[in-house]
């Protein structure tokens, strides 16, 4: 799940819904999405400057809990503990889904995994490897988080798992090794840079099953839009912009312009799937 924040400087006066400047801070993994959703509300609206910072997810929290920014865009809602900090001092925090997400397990074009199931997977972050390496984004990142909660572990093993830095750290690392397994945000293989769009193919997205007995667990599934929308692909998460300025400002505009028609559609492009799917207009002549 992705989740947003935006915080904007309450002495600014002249800022509204679509003027003025201000910062947001973004799970690193989504950032291909959000930098398209950028590009195209600055330019409909051009009296309006929004920087992204990105950061794994424990940074991230840590800039938007300590009062330094504002708006957060991020892959879970807040916790009651984390929620309460704002309630403290009055603020209504503002959250708004818009969009679903998946957690791409991806490998080199030549290794022989094509797929994969939750149970195996859980059972390598439990610390059964299986002669596989699962390699991360960063320690601190959302996706570690998420597949932590999913094996019900609080650490990651010592061997056989590993965390790099970044999302495109991990596409060279599986361009590079054919007997690593990359977890990804699948946005980084659906919107690759220019830089590393002839990495990206060289590299193959796993097939995921599902855990017996649950939604996706009659075969293997690919982070299609299709299966996302049907629940069909097991490591999904629900993107969020949470916006905690209090007032009208530039969270509550950009949060509108990615929940509105425009926005959903850059979402349907992007290859993720939208909070709502937008309307298509047939003329029969």
């Amino acid at each position: 799940m992705i989740v947003g924040f935006i915080r904007c400087n309450s002495g600014d006066n002249d800022q509204s819904a679509t003027v003025g400047a201000t910062q947001i801070v973004v799970d690193e993994s989504l950032e291909p999405i959000v930098e398209d959703q950028l590009i195209v509300f600055e330019s409909s609206y051009p009296r309006a400057s929004i920087k992204a910072i990105y950061k794994p997810e424990v940074q991230l929290l840590n800039s938007f809990l300590n009062d330094s920014v504002d708006i957060a865009i991020m892959s879970r809602q807040l916790r009651p503990q984390e929620a309460s900090r704002f309630e403290k001092r009055n603020i209504k925090l503002r959250v708004n889904r818009f969009a679903i997400d998946a957690i791409a397990l991806v490998a080199n074009a030549a290794s022989p995994d094509t797929t994969i199931t939750v149970e195996e997977l859980v059972r390598i972050l439990q610390g059964n490897t299986q002669g596989r390496r699962l390699v991360f984004d960063n320690a601190n990142s959302s996706t570690v988080r998420y597949l932590k909660e999913l094996a019900g572990v609080q650490q990651l093993p010592s061997e056989g798992v590993y965390a790099l830095k970044s999302n495109p750290e991990v596409i060279r690392h599986v361009h590079n090794n054919t007997g690593a397994i990359g977890v990804i945000g699948v946005n980084w293989i659906k919107q690759p840079t220019e830089e590393l769009e002839p990495l990206v193919e060289n590299i193959k997205i796993l097939g995921v099953r599902n855990i017996p007995g649950k939604k996706g667990s009659d075969k293997f599934y690919k982070p299609s839009q299709s299966n996302l929308a049907l629940g069909l692909y097991p490591l999904s998460r629900e993107l969020y912009i949470i916006n905690a300025q209090g007032g009208p400002g530039l969270g509550t505009g950009f949060a509108s312009f990615l929940a509105g028609e425009r926005g959903q559609r850059i979402v349907l492009k992007s290859g993720l799937l939208p909070d709502s799917i937008p309307s298509r207009e047939i003329i029969i002549k």
